[in-house]
């Protein structure tokens, strides 16, 4: 009998654990701390991978208008076109089952998150095709964009997935960037760049954030409103995010739609614009992907999109809707799970979701090259 009893309270408290739910942080409270070893993780091992990201800030300079123009010298024509902030220190959060184990840094620090944006544009796709503003990602753009921006034998064969896994090869010029000068290849020169041939779409992934402002310049007018009104109605309001927040475009990226001045947005701060936002805030966006798209009970997103987003594209393993893929690839972590995935940005802005552990990692201003190392710290505490 005491047996028994021994092995049914095993039991109760093994399905507890199992349905244990995440802690969501309601808005401006206090974020919710436990000690790792609430969650039998090893605090020294956590302490080794805190104490690296601190010791190893991105080597740019904190002013980011400085960073900006060094990290794209090669780019011809090349300039500042929106906002820029200069930049603080390093800082990052460390969650297991949505409780704070581990921070450092201002945590609550407003500045810019360069390509992590993209991931967030890349959600306000999801929430068009969830809300059927757009059918299928597998639709051509051309369909419901009919400007011009898509005509021509080969932008008309563009589809919402070719732009969102960024191998669309769109050919043009938006708020005064042109597609080719923009991450040109290392050989050759202008004229070989501005004469190449597109590549076929969907055949081969350039990162390239002028075809990226394109699909922020289809989806403003699919929502027929300004991206940052949708992110915030949509989203941000609904996981209780502060009110610091800010979603620039270019300085002339204003477009028209049913009479209305629009500003278009920038997928990242390439030129300047993008997300800017405090570490905490996307804490919350991560923690709303860690869940499969719900805050607390609330389906933000489905989770039908979050499986779409993180499918590897066929040109790119590492590559889904603008979230990176830990598979197996040029970028795989090794010795870390295939089923990482992660937003990323200039100067070591990172929000990574590993649902195996529960955990969402979020790092502001680490040397990008030593994200991998600080990953593969993290998960020694595990």
């Amino acid at each position: 009998m005491k047996l028994y009893c021994i092995t049914l309270v095993a039991f109760l408290g093994f399905l507890n654990l199992q349905a244990q739910e995440y802690y969501f942080p309601e808005r401006n409270a206090d974020w919710e701390v436990k000690s790792p070893k609430d969650f039998k993780i090893k605090d020294t091992k956590l302490n080794e991978a805190v104490d690296f990201a601190e010791a190893n800030e991105y080597s740019g300079s904190r002013d980011l208008r400085i960073a900006i123009v060094k990290g794209f010298e090669n780019e011809p024509f090349h300039k500042i076109l929106g906002p820029t902030k200069k930049r603080g220190g390093p800082a990052g959060m460390i969650l297991k089952n949505g409780y704070i184990v581990a921070q450092w840094g201002d945590t609550k620090r407003v500045d810019m998150t360069f390509s992590v944006t993209k991931s967030f544009l890349s959600t306000m796709a999801g929430l068009a095709e969830d809300e059927k503003l757009i059918f299928d990602t597998k639709n051509l753009v051309g369909d419901y964009i009919w400007d011009g921006t898509f005509d021509g034998a080969h932008n008309s064969k563009i589809t919402w997935e070719h732009l969102l896994q960024q191998n669309s090869a769109w050919a043009g010029e938006l708020w005064g960037g042109k597609d080719w000068a923009d991450r040109p290849p290392s050989e050759g020169g202008i004229d070989d760049w501005k004469f190449a041939t597109p590549k076929e779409p969907g055949t081969v992934m350039e990162y390239n954030d002028v075809r990226v402002n394109v699909l922020a310049y289809s989806l403003t007018h699919v929502w027929r409103k300004p991206m940052p009104l949708v992110l915030k109605e949509k989203i941000m309001d609904k996981i209780d995010a502060s009110s610091t927040w800010r979603w620039f475009g270019y300085d002339d990226a204003w477009t028209e739609i049913d009479g209305l001045q629009m500003k278009s947005v920038t997928g990242g701060g390439h030129s300047g614009a993008g997300i800017f936002i405090s570490a905490e805030d996307m804490a919350r966006f991560g923690m709303l992907f860690l869940n499969n798209g719900k805050w607390k009970n609330d389906q933000l997103i489905s989770d039908n999109w979050i499986k779409k987003a993180t499918t590897p594209s066929a040109p790119n393993a590492n590559y889904g809707y603008m979230w990176w893929l830990n598979k197996k690839g040029a970028r795989h972590w090794e010795g870390l799970s295939e089923n990482i995935y992660y937003a990323a940005g200039f100067g070591g802005n990172f929000i990574v979701i590993d649902k195996e552990n529960d955990l969402v990692v979020v790092t502001r201003w680490l040397e990008p090259s030593k994200i991998g190392e600080f990953m593969s710290k993290v998960n020694a505490a595990f």
